[in-house]
């Protein structure tokens, strides 16, 4: 009996060696499972960002709170990016409401100018199409810049992460051609996974914005340093 009986401590104060808690996996259970993570964070991030879209002139301010949150996940490991877009929302849409109302009204401005300057004859209306459709190409990397800079510094003001993503896109014309391509690129290459360019579609784009942020430049600004 006092043999079962320290049979039965030993075995419950020994640890568990078949399954360690909190080890990270190796092999290529832990490739794939990483593998999984660069999919399914994204496009859970991409879920909360279309939608916090639907209000229309919420899409900036949810812009940003989703670059937040990729960078939370991928800096720090944070598991939640679905949760962190929505928390982060409020914070950016108090600061960015503005910049996205001026923002949607300016790009419906210029969407009838295109489809109207389309149906004009002459070399006149050919330049100011290819102007407009110029204006409309410079402001989508513009935006991510925007958002990206917003996600590096959570705590700066508009016109601060206004200056940087002037900077940050076009500042470096192969940075701001490369956000360009990524943001046409994106919903191609995610079409075959059927919601893939609605829930990828946004979020690519601002994860690569992050890995070329952290790429030293001298006309980027600084990143600031979250304080504990």
């Amino acid at each position: 009996m006092a043999s079962l009986t320290a049979g039965t401590r030993i075995s419950r104060s020994a640890p568990d060696r078949r399954h360690p808690v909190g080890e990270r996996q190796t092999g290529w259970q832990g490739a794939a499972l990483r593998m999984l993570e660069f999919v399914a964070y994204p496009a859970l991030a991409g879920c909360a960002l279309l939608l916090l879209c639907l209000g229309v002139v919420t899409w900036l301010p949810a812009l940003a709170a989703a670059a937040y949150a990729l960078r939370q996940w991928r800096d720090d490991g944070r598991p939640r990016p679905f949760l962190d877009t929505l928390e982060a929302f409020g914070r950016y849409w108090r600061r960015l409401w503005r910049h996205a109302l001026l923002s949607t009204v300016a790009g419906l401005v210029l969407v009838a100018n295109v489809v109207f300057l389309t149906t004009r004859p002459g070399v006149a209306a050919l330049a100011l199409l290819a102007l407009q459709i110029g204006l409309v190409l410079a402001s989508v990397p513009y935006h991510l810049a925007l958002a990206v800079t917003a996600a590096r510094d959570p705590g700066g003001d508009v016109r601060r992460w206004c200056r940087g993503a002037l900077l940050f896109a076009f500042a470096a014309p192969r940075r701001g051609l490369a956000l360009l391509a990524v943001a046409i690129a994106a919903p191609v290459l995610t079409a075959p996974l059927a919601v893939g360019p609605l829930l990828l579609g946004g979020t690519l784009p601002l994860l690569v914005g992050l890995w070329l942020a952290d790429r030293p430049h001298p006309c980027t600004p600084p990143d600031r340093k979250r304080k504990p």
